[in-house]
């Protein structure tokens, strides 16, 4: 309705409710907890988070170090995962699962124990992202220079088939139901797979989205959220592959979480030291709700559906970026944060 065609028992509605939203407390305070200060070399990439232990796995370059967060401390160390990108977690049978960037390799881990207890070797070349499929019972690698995924079988950790892709895969997310997805970064592009053939479905175009990375899935609205380079976030119906919305967020963002208990998008950008909360009003319609700061170089985060927090990987940058390098970090900076509500 067009502003002058309010009337004034509207316009005097609208004051009142104003007055009333003014003295409500804020619903979108969200801020950096706490920060847990880990230090040693090494840098980092995806984190996961293990809802039934408790449990985060941060990636640390050639080891996976194991949070407990309600105790807020640092319990073990996953070794022997050279370049290791993502983890994965296999409830059903109490395993995890590291992509091993420099040997083309995932380490199969024992969930309790968190003692390693297979090696599976064979993925395409640079697996990073890796997800467990409860559809399929299998755990797939997204292998960045390979342009390919890998299907392994947890019940004999052997290699099922490799599949190329027509690009460098990125985040990837499962719907439980016999499909995964996964963000394609060079062509800006999202994948539709089927987990049951290991084939590809569909490829569809996130439209003026570039370089996707990050990417998440609501699994009751069959919405995905592809975050990009060029500070949006592509709203993406998981059925036809149309884009159905596009959201503004910040700059460096490299992954991204939905919260359905909470019908919040989160989109963390590590150049800006940001986080984009996005609020779900319905299945098309979305809006920014709050912007939280966290610092410069937490780019990368997981989400605790329990507290409704997330925890992110970040360090002190000591030299910025220049073209073509990565920015330089101070030494023993290296810290876990946790944000959330109070």
């Amino acid at each position: 309705m067009q502003r002058h065609l309010l009337s004034a028992l509207a316009l005097a509605l609208v004051a009142a409710g104003s007055l009333h939203a003014a003295d409500a407390p804020a619903a979108n305070d969200f801020r950096v907890l706490s920060q847990l200060k880990m230090g040693g070399p090494g840098g980092w990439d995806y984190l996961n988070f293990d809802a039934q232990r408790r449990h985060l796995f941060v990636t640390r370059g050639d080891r996976v170090e194991v949070v407990d967060v309600d105790q807020n401390k640092a319990i073990g160390t996953i070794t022997g995962t050279a370049g290791v990108h993502g983890v994965a977690i296999n409830q059903a049978m109490h395993r995890g699962y590291t992509s091993n960037g420099q040997n083309a390799s995932v380490t199969v881990f024992d969930l309790d124990t968190l003692k390693t207890v297979a090696t599976v070797t064979g993925t395409g070349e640079k697996p990073d992202a890796i997800l467990y499929d409860p559809a399929s019972k299998h755990v797939f690698t997204f292998n960045g220079k390979g342009h390919s995924f890998s299907v392994i079988d947890p019940a004999t950790n052997q290699v099922v088939t490799t599949v190329a892709l027509a690009g460098k895969p990125e985040f990837a997310a499962t719907d439980e139901a016999g499909h995964v997805y996964v963000n394609i970064e060079d062509r800006a592009e999202l994948v539709k797979i089927d987990t049951q053939a290991n084939k590809v479905l569909a490829s569809w175009s996130l439209g003026t989205c570039q370089s996707p990375s990050g990417l998440a899935i609501d699994n009751q609205h069959h919405r995905l959220f592809s975050v990009c380079d060029n500070q949006q976030m592509a709203v993406v119906d998981a059925g036809s592959g149309k884009v159905v919305a596009s959201v503004a967020i910040g700059e460096g963002p490299d992954a991204v979480v939905y919260d359905p208990g909470t019908a919040m998008v989160f989109s963390s950008n590590g150049e800006s030291g940001n986080i984009t909360a996005v609020h779900q009003d319905d299945a098309d319609h979305y809006r920014v709700a709050q912007t939280i700061p966290t610092q410069p170089s937490a780019r990368t985060l997981a989400l605790d559906p329990k507290l409704h927090r997330l925890y992110l990987s970040a360090a002190k940058i000591a030299t910025p970026a220049t073209e073509g390098h990565h920015p330089t970090m101070a030494p023993d900076s290296f810290t876990v944060l946790t944000v959330g509500r109070p």
